[in-house]
């Protein structure tokens, strides 16, 4: 049973590397086009070149988090919008949801 194991450990680096390859969108591929991956993956898979170059070579980097997830949390006291919406509920001359 454990003379398999390289092989079954080979074969699903090769289907991991086929499928995120084909679910990757073409204009964030690297180096070769889309295709190209396509056919050096399979061409080149029993021997481990295909799979280890699409990994290092052609997936797309991760992209560093942006928008929400990295905004800094901060107080209401400190929140200018929330203050300012204070303001305004405590205007005598304006109408809001209380009136």
């Amino acid at each position: 049973m454990l003379r398999y194991l390289p092989f079954l450990l080979i074969l699903a680096l090769w289907i991991y590397a086929f499928i995120d390859c084909l679910n990757t969108p073409e204009n964030e591929v690297r180096g070769l086009p889309k295709l190209a991956w396509v056919f050096v993956i399979l061409l080149f898979g029993e021997v481990l070149v295909g799979p280890v170059a699409w990994l290092v070579a052609g997936r797309p980097r991760a992209a560093r988090a942006q928008g929400p997830r990295n905004q800094r949390w901060v107080a209401p006291d400190d929140n200018p919008e929330f203050l300012r919406s204070l303001k305004r509920d405590d205007d005598p001359g304006h109408e809001g949801p209380r009136g």
